[in-house]
């Protein structure tokens, strides 16, 4: 057994996890980061070219963007949240100039909104260790662990360097491990599978917003890429007409009218119409878009080539761990939350943040979670080497709750990837579909629960399973609880938005699930 002791644990290896090690580093914390693969390497942000929220420190200009924004949130955004959003990020970027190559914004300065994603985390990593992080790569986090007050002490995991297990002591941890978009097979998003949420809502935290999670991203149909090239796409149908499809200033009708094509056979875009500029650009940015288009020898603005839609769950979604102040702590004492892993409803409301409000978030939690983490740290830093006992909080994977017996992995993950990503069921839902859907994830929990252990290795991908179905179910709840239609949230049978629902839904719990309206609160269990 390998132990570490350090006073802050970041968990997780992207953008949030990068920023969140820097920004506790910079206080003299010891910081460690463990990382499920390879810091700078897994993840979403590191195929991708992240554009950020990026405005110039004028108050006009910082005004209207924020009032621009609050337009699009259907009223569950925060003012304030997004201001120290866009300042943090605007200070932020600049640091990371000695390790990463701005290109110039062709007006003889820097251009530093958007960044090539495999250069940037590459220079958050390098900026980590000049900070004095120690990175643990190949080293998933398996459960959380607390001292007898409750509070979190650190976590356990498996090396996959060295095969054995590991655990961590450490004053504070910081869970940023992404989003979950079911192993839909969304680029990057493999080791996205809601870890963070179930080991949060083991620790006793809440989440907030999970019943947004109706978001895909469209890509060619043998592989997903990113989605940038498709602003100024027309699409087909098998016998070449031409098919009505809103841009993307409409993302609701966008997606339903691809949807509807879908149902009737494959689809196909011809990006013969896109800006002039923008090859160029997607060269320069999205590198890995451009590949999996000359690896087949197509040229993706003058070849027509068949799509498809990858879900992207709570990655581009809004729901997450819910945060209870200004530097992203959980209910928790001990545990704080950053990126795609803490909900992201006080600057996106109920619609994606998009690329530039996204990646924002995912710096600035980053920021202010490290701050944060780092000066709970530091209260309990004499405590550190004492030999208090820590309990371990994981349960479904590890410790089943009844008799050991072999449980289908592959038919529990189907299960969540069906009832959550299916666009029938997704796009338009309503109280028989969601009903049947909790169902059949409460039945897999049920098996998951009671008879699924993996040991060493085999426990990774056990939890990777639990965590899945679990978000499943708590996204499925929460969609439940909002009889309202707003933002990426639409129901059938509730087609108008509500006042009464101008708040955020809360849920949680594991076996039972509570989700409830946070104002007025009232509970109501729906499962």
């Amino acid at each position: 057994m390998n132990e570490i002791i350090a006073d802050v644990l970041v968990i997780g290896g992207g953008m949030a996890a990068g920023w969140a090690a820097i920004s506790a580093a910079k206080t003299g914390a010891r910081v460690v980061i463990a990382d499920k693969g390879f810091m700078g390497t897994s993840g979403v942000t590191a195929p991708a070219g992240p554009n950020h929220w990026w405005v110039p420190p004028e108050p006009g200009l910082r005004k209207a963007a924020v009032e621009r924004r609050l337009e699009s949130t259907f009223g569950l955004a925060d003012p304030v949240w997004m201001e120290r959003i866009i300042d943090i990020t605007w200070q932020s970027i600049p640091e990371i100039a000695p390790w990463y190559p701005f290109s110039g914004d062709g007006k003889n300065g820097t251009f530093r909104s958007g960044l090539r994603g495999p250069e940037y985390l590459r220079a958050l990593r390098q900026y980590a260790t000049k900070l004095g992080v120690i990175i643990l790569d190949q080293h998933p986090v398996l459960e959380l662990l607390a001292r007898q007050d409750g509070s979190i002490g650190g976590a356990a995991g498996y090396d996959r360097l060295n095969d054995r297990p590991w655990n961590a002591r450490t004053g504070a941890v910081i869970l940023a491990t992404g989003g979950c978009a079911f192993r839909s097979g969304l680029l990057g998003s493999y080791n996205n599978t809601g870890d963070g949420y179930l080991m949060g809502v083991e620790a006793g935290a809440e989440l907030s917003g999970m019943e947004f999670c109706v978001s895909y991203s469209i890509s060619p149909a043998w592989l997903s890429t990113r989605t940038l090239p498709y602003t100024g796409a027309r699409y087909f149908n098998a016998e070449g007409q031409l098919l009505s499809i809103p841009g993307w200033d409409k993302p609701r009708e966008y997606l339903c009218k691809l949807a509807d094509a879908f149902r009737t056979g494959p689809v196909y875009a011809d990006l013969h119409e896109a800006p002039v500029g923008l090859p160029a650009v997607i060269r320069e940015i999205q590198p890995a878009t451009v590949a999996a288009f000359e690896r087949r020898g197509l040229d993706m603005f003058q070849d027509r080539f068949e799509v498809k839609l990858f879900g992207e769950g709570t990655i581009r979604g809004i729901g997450g761990l819910r945060i209870i102040d200004d530097v992203c702590a959980t209910a928790v004492p001990g545990l704080f939350a950053a990126g795609d892993a803490a909900t992201r409803e006080h600057i996106a409301g109920a619609t994606s943040g998009g690329g530039a409000q996204n990646a924002a978030w995912a710096l600035s939690s980053g920021v202010l979670s490290g701050t944060g983490a780092a000066r709970e740290a530091k209260k309990r830093r004499k405590a550190l080497n004492q030999s208090e006992k820590l309990n371990p909080l994981g349960g479904p994977g590890l410790r089943p709750s009844d008799t050991i017996k072999t449980v289908d992995n592959k038919a529990a993950i189907q299960t969540a990837q069906n009832e959550i990503l299916d666009l029938d069921k997704a796009l338009w839902r309503n109280e028989t579909k969601l009903s049947s859907s909790a169902s059949l994830l409460d039945a897999a929990w049920s098996e998951i629960r009671n008879n699924l252990q993996g040991r060493n290795l085999d426990a990774v991908s056990a939890r990777e399973t639990a965590a899945m179905v679990a978000t499943a179910r708590w996204c499925n709840a929460s969609a439940l609880v909002r009889k309202e239609s707003r933002g990426m949230h639409v129901r059938e049978d509730y087609s108008q938005q509500s006042p009464e629902y101008q708040s955020h839904i809360i849920t949680g719990g594991l076996d039972k699930i509570t989700s409830y309206l946070e104002k007025p609160r009232v509970a109501e269990v729906v499962s």
